[in-house]
């Protein structure tokens, strides 16, 4: 190969890794808007945050975060999977009737990347009619699971007059145990924060997820030690040390209306 030839060759390899690296981005990282307007977080004046939690409702893990939620009278927000809404219309039900907001996270949890702008509206629409059935209402807000976005999205979501939000603060609640996640969150807090949590055993598909976990401490999955999730072990002494630091806890919504 003659150096000219060598030098185009790189020149392109260039050039095909600039390309890689730019769709990765539009696509895979949460705070990008290129593909369209998403939520990442609220405001930083003030000191107002907002908890969400992805892939329930699933039992025991979501009640036992429902009842920590009550017993210090904070509202969040469940981006559930239609799948798991269907089959625990009860925990929807309470949801809705603790003055908590359902989004919507799809149907049966994959990644959205490659998929037709139709197979992507029955995931939605799928659940939106789940949530529906369960508590008389549909969702306007949506997050992709695990945020990964891909083109035709945003019509999808806009046809439907739905926002899509994403997160500002990820403590890895499905990876790490109890302490882990209140660690990641005292060093990352901060005014405006949208804090991703789950309220799950494990998310619905993701081999990636799977594989990841596989080794690691118990995370989002039952504690080997109480029967309770990270998530829930965290979340109390989350809520009471991010008050004793003057933030207050507000619907994720609140943050859309600004």
């Amino acid at each position: 190969m003659t150096w000219p030839a060598i030098a185009l060759f790189l020149v392109l390899a260039g050039v095909v890794d600039v390309l890689a690296m730019a769709l990765w981005y539009a696509c895979s990282w949460p705070r990008s808007q290129i593909l369209g307007r998403a939520l990442v977080r609220g405001p930083a004046k003030g000191k107002r945050i907002a908890l969400t939690f992805d892939d329930g409702p699933l039992a025991p893990f979501t009640e036992q975060i429902l009842d920590v939620l009550k017993s210090r009278g904070v509202h969040a927000t469940f981006f559930v999977c239609g799948k798991n809404a269907e089959a625990h219309s009860e925990i929807i039900r309470r949801i809705h009737r603790e003055g908590h907001t359902l989004g919507n996270h799809t149907w049966s949890h994959p990644y959205l990347y490659f998929l037709s702008r139709r197979k992507m509206a029955e995931e939605i629409d799928k659940t939106q009619e789940a949530i529906r059935a369960a508590a008389g209402q549909v969702p306007r807000l949506f997050r992709p699971p695990y945020g990964a976005r891909w083109f035709g999205l945003h019509p999808v979501l806009r046809k439907r007059g739905m926002e899509l939000v994403q997160w500002s603060l990820d403590p890895h609640d499905w990876q790490l145990d109890a302490q882990g996640v209140l660690a990641r969150v005292r060093a990352d807090m901060h005014p405006g924060a949208v804090i991703l949590l789950h309220d799950g055993r494990q998310a619905p598909g993701g081999y990636l997820r799977r594989l990841l976990k596989k080794g690691l401490p118990a995370g989002d999955h039952e504690s080997s030690t109480t029967g309770h999730s990270a998530t829930v072990e965290a979340l109390p002494a989350l809520i009471d040390e991010a008050r004793k630091e003057g933030f207050e806890f507000v619907p994720v919504e609140d943050f859309l209306l600004l």
